[in-house]
C-alpha cells in the first residue's frame, strides 16, 4: 500500500491509500463499510476507529494487526467499487478534491547526525521557507527513511526487519555555514532543525511492497537537473544493524530513522549546488516515489522581511 495523510473538504486529517488509477481511498471509512458488510459488525464505526485509525502514528501503532485490515479494507471497496460509507460519506476523493500533508509526524525522528526537529516537517509540494537572514548555503540530500510498526529496544540486527513497515523519502536538507560553525564545537542540530527543513513524503511504501531495501536508486533533481545520484547499496551500514544500533534509544511506533547512505555523486561546482528562491526539488527513490518541494522567500511566505534584515536596512 501507499499510504497518504491528507485533508478532506471540511479540513479533517485522514488517512489514505493511493490505488492504482490515482485516487486515494479513505481508509477508515473503508474499514467500518468492511466490517460492517463482512464481518456483519454492529459497532463497525468504533472497531474501525481502533482498527484503522484516521491518523497515521496511530496506524502504525496497531502493526500488523492494523496494516492487514486496512488492506483488507482496500482490497473491499476496490473490489465493489463502492463510493461512499456507511453513513453515506466518501470513500473514493480525486486527488484535487484534498491537500496532501506529510505521511507521518513521528514522536521522534532518528539521524546519524542526531535527532531532528519534528516540528519542521513539511510534505509534498508543501514549500521550503529560505531564511537568507541565517543562511546562504542551503543544501539538500535524497535519503531513504524507515517507519516503524513496533515499540522496542535494545534488539539484535537479526530482529530488526520486524519493526520495519514502511518505507518514505526524506530531503536532508543543511545550512552548510552553520554547519561549519557548529561543527567546530562538535553539533550539527540547528543547521537541519530550522522550521520547514525536513521535507518528508509524499507517501509511506509499506514493507511488503519494497522485496530489497539495499537496492534502490536514488536521485536529488534541482529545477529538472540532477544534482545527486545515489543508491540505497552503497550504505556502508545496512538497515538493520542502523536500526538496531539505535534501539536503546527505546523506538515507538510511528518513528521514523533515515538510513543516511551518504551524499552520493553530485555534479558539478559543489558550491554552485546551493539552492536559491525559486528552485524546485525532487526527491526521488525507485520504488516509493517522487517528493517535490518548491523554495520560498522569508518575505513571500510571511509578508515581511526577517526582522533582523529589516534592522540592519534600517541601521543602512
Amino acid at each position: 500500500m501507499r499510504l497518504i495523510t491528507f485533508e478532506d473538504s471540511v479540513r479533517r486529517s485522514r488517512v489514505g491509500a493511493l490505488t492504482p488509477d490515482g485516487r486515494v481511498v479513505d481508509l477508515n471509512s473503508a474499514c467500518a463499510l468492511y466490517l460492517r458488510d463482512i464481518e456483519n459488525e454492529g459497532a463497525f464505526y468504533r472497531l474501525a476507529d481502533a482498527l484503522v485509525s484516521p491518523h497515521m502514528r496511530e496506524l502504525f501503532a496497531g502493526g500488523d494487526t492494523s496494516l492487514e485490515a486496512a488492506r483488507k479494507a482496500l482490497d473491499y471497496v476496490l473490489e465493489n467499487d463502492s463510493v461512499t460509507g456507511p453513513r453515506g460519506e466518501p470513500i473514493f476523493y480525486s486527488a484535487d478534491e484534498i491537500f496532501m500533508r506529510a505521511p507521518i509526524v513521528p514522536r521522534k525522528f532518528f539521524h546519524a547526525s542526531g535527532f531532528r526537529n519534528v516540528d519542521a516537517i513539511i510534505g509534498h509540494e508543501e514549500p521550503v521557507i529560505y531564511p537568507e537572514h541565517l543562511t546562504q548555503e542551503l543544501d539538500g540530500e535524497v535519503e531513504l527513511a524507515v517507519v516503524l510498526k513496533r515499540c522496542g529496544k535494545h534488539f539484535a540486527s537479526d530482529d530488526a526487519s520486524s519493526y520495519i513497515g514502511g518505507y518514505v523519502v526524506f530531503n536532508h536538507l543543511t545550512a552548510r555555514d552553520i554547519q561549519r560553525r557548529e561543527m567546530q564545537s562538535g553539533t550539527s542540530g540547528f543547521c537541519h532543525g530550522i522550521d520547514t527543513f525536513c521535507p518528508l513524503g509524499p507517501w509511506i511504501v509499506t514493507a511488503d511492497e519494497i522485496p530489497d531495501p539495499h537496492q534502490l536508486t536514488m536521485e536529488l533533481r534541482v529545477n529538472g537537473e540532477p544534482r545527486q545520484s545515489s543508491s540505497s547499496s552503497k550504505m556502508a551500514v545496512k538497515i538493520p544493524e542502523i536500526l538496531s544500533h539505535y534501539s536503546p534509544m527505546n523506538y515507538s511506533a510511528g518513528d521514523v530513522l533515515s538510513t543516511s547512505p551518504g551524499a552520493g555523486t553530485f555534479n558539478g561546482d559543489p558550491k554552485a549546488r546551493y539552492l536559491k528562491v525559486g528552485d524546485v526539488m525532487e526527491c526521488e527513490i525507485e520504488g516509493i516515489g517522487i517528493l517535490r518541494n518548491h523554495i520560498i522567500s522569508w518575505e513571500e511566505a510571511y509578508g515581511r522581511k526577517p526582522a533582523a534584515l529589516a534592522t540592519q536596512e534600517t541601521r543602512s
